[in-house]
C-alpha cells in the first residue's frame, strides 16, 4: 500500500506531474514512469478514499489493467435483467461472464500502488490551487499547491469533473448529468420483485421515466451499488427515482453503507484535450460515453495515451535541448490529441446520438435490445469485442440513427 508520507516534492523539476489519482491519473503516471520519466502524482484526497461509481468494467478496461489491479474484481457478471419503468423484464444471460465489478476504494488504491511500484512518487492530501505556464515555448508548468510550488515539464490533469486543469485547457462540455448512488449491504433474503434469480453476479438496469434516465444495481462481494442518473437540473425527481427504484427492488430498508452523488460530463465535439504542455484525461477532459455514461474505459485509455505522450515529449525535449526548435516536443504531445480525436471522439459522437434517440424513442430502443441481435451486440460490447467506434463505418445505420435522434447532421444539440 502506498504511504501518505512522501519526500519533499517542491525542490525539483519533475518530468511529469499528474493531478488526480483516479483511474486516468494513476494510469497516466504509471505509463509515463514506465517510459523513463520522473513522475509526481498528487491528489487532494488521502487514500484509500471512497469514490461514487458503479464500478462496472468492460472487457476493454480489463485488458488495460496490470495483473494486481485485476485482483480487485469482486463479481463476474453473466446475467443482466432489464426493465422499463419497473415494467416488463428481459434477461440477457450467457454461459460465461461478460462484465466485471469492482469497488472503487480497492480498485483506485491498486492503481495507485501499481504506479508507485513503477517509480511514481505519490503525494496524497495535496490540493492544486492554480496553474501557470510561464514560458509559452515549452519551459514548463508551475502548480501552486498546498505543498508549495511544483514544477513540471509536462502536466496531466485527471482531477475529475469541475477540473481546475480542464478549465486551464479550455474543455467545453456538451452535457452534464446528476447521478445518485447508495451502497447497500448485500441482502440475505429474496429479490423484492419476485424474480427467481438472486442478487449476486447479476446486474439490473431500468430505463426511467425522465428522458435519458436509467437506474442500476451492480453487485459486489458483500454489497450492492444501487443508483440512478438523469440530466442535471431535476434533483428532486432524480432522488424520487432512486427511492422508487429501491422500493421496487425491496431494498427500501436495506442497510445503507454509503450514500453519495456525483456529476458526469462529456465534452463538446472538438473540445481541446491539451494546451501546450498541459494535457487532460478522463473526466477532466469530458471523456465519457454519453448514453451509458461509462467512463472507466475512457479514463484508462486516455490515461495510457497521455502518459505515453508525456514520456515521449520529455525524452524528445532532452534530446533536442541544444536546439531552439521545440517542434519535436510539440509533435510528441500532439500524438495524444490525434489519438483522442481518432478513437474516442467517434465513440462519443455515436453515444450522443444514441442518447438523443433514446430520449425521443425510448420504447423503440428498448425493443431493439429485446431482439436476439440487440442482446448479442450488448454482450459483445460489454466483453470488448466491439465498440461504438465501429458504427460510423455503416452509413445506413448512422443515417437511421441520426433520423431517430431528430438530426439531419451529426452534431447533437447541447443538453
Amino acid at each position: 500500500m502506498s504511504s501518505p508520507t512522501t519526500p519533499p516534492i517542491a525542490d525539483r523539476v519533475w518530468d511529469v506531474i499528474v493531478v488526480g489519482a483516479g483511474p486516468a491519473g494513476s494510469t497516466a503516471a504509471r505509463v509515463a514512469a514506465e517510459g523513463g520519466a520522473s513522475v509526481l502524482l498528487v491528489d487532494r484526497a488521502v487514500f484509500p478514499r471512497y469514490k461514487t461509481c458503479g464500478g462496472g468494467l468492460l472487457g476493454e478496461s480489463l485488458a488495460l489493467l496490470p495483473e494486481p489491479v485485476r485482483a480487485t474484481v469482486e463479481s463476474r457478471v453473466a446475467e443482466v435483467v432489464v426493465t422499463e419503468r419497473f415494467g416488463r423484464r428481459q434477461r440477457i444471460r450467457r454461459g460465461t461472464p461478460f462484465l466485471a465489478m469492482v469497488r472503487r476504494v480497492e480498485f483506485d488504491q491498486a492503481l495507485v500502488d501499481a504506479a508507485v511500484a513503477a517509480g511514481v512518487v505519490f503525494a496524497p492530501g495535496t490540493a492544486v490551487r492554480s496553474i501557470e505556464t510561464p514560458d509559452a515555448r515549452g519551459g514548463g508548468v508551475l502548480l501552486s499547491t498546498s505543498a508549495g510550488v511544483l514544477r513540471g515539464r509536462v502536466v496531466i490533469g485527471a482531477d475529475g469533473t469541475n477540473s481546475r486543469i480542464g478549465r486551464h485547457v479550455g474543455v467545453e462540455l456538451e452535457g452534464v448529468d446528476l447521478g445518485l448512488e447508495d451502497e447497500l449491504a448485500m441482502p440475505e433474503g429474496a429479490v423484492g420483485d419476485a424474480e427467481t434469480v438472486g442478487w449476486r453476479d447479476v446486474v439490473r438496469l431500468d430505463w426511467g421515466g425522465a428522458a435519458g434516465s436509467y437506474a442500476w444495481v451492480f453487485p459486489k462481494a458483500g454489497s450492492l451499488t444501487v443508483g440512478v442518473i438523469q440530466a442535471r437540473g431535476s434533483a428532486d425527481e432524480t432522488r424520487y427515482y432512486l427511492t422508487a427504484w429501491r422500493e421496487y427492488l425491496g431494498l427500501a430498508d436495506a442497510v445503507e453503507l454509503h450514500s453519495s452523488g456525483h456529476l458526469t460530463q462529456w465534452r463538446a465535439p472538438g473540445s481541446p484535450v491539451r494546451r501546450g504542455p498541459v494535457l487532460v484525461a478522463g473526466d477532466a477532459a469530458g471523456l465519457l460515453e454519453p448514453w451509458t455514461r461509462e467512463g472507466i474505459s475512457y479514463a484508462l485509455r486516455s490515461g495510457t495515451w497521455a502518459g505515453a505522450a508525456a514520456a515521449r515529449a520529455v525524452a524528445s525535449g532532452e534530446a533536442h535541448a541544444s536546439s531552439p526548435a521545440l517542434e519535436p516536443l510539440e509533435a510528441a504531445l500532439a500524438r495524444y490529441d490525434a489519438r483522442v480525436a481518432a478513437e474516442l471522439a467517434p465513440e462519443q459522437e455515436v453515444g450522443a446520438l444514441l442518447l438523443r434517440a433514446f430520449e425521443r424513442h425510448r420504447t423503440l430502443v428498448h425493443l431493439v435490445l429485446r431482439t436476439r441481435a440487440g442482446a448479442r451486440y450488448f454482450v459483445r460490447f460489454c466483453r470488448g469485442d466491439t465498440s461504438l467506434a465501429h458504427l460510423p463505418r455503416h452509413r445506413l445505420a448512422m443515417r437511421a440513427l441520426r433520423l431517430l435522434a431528430g438530426l439531419a447532421h451529426p452534431s447533437p444539440a447541447k443538453r
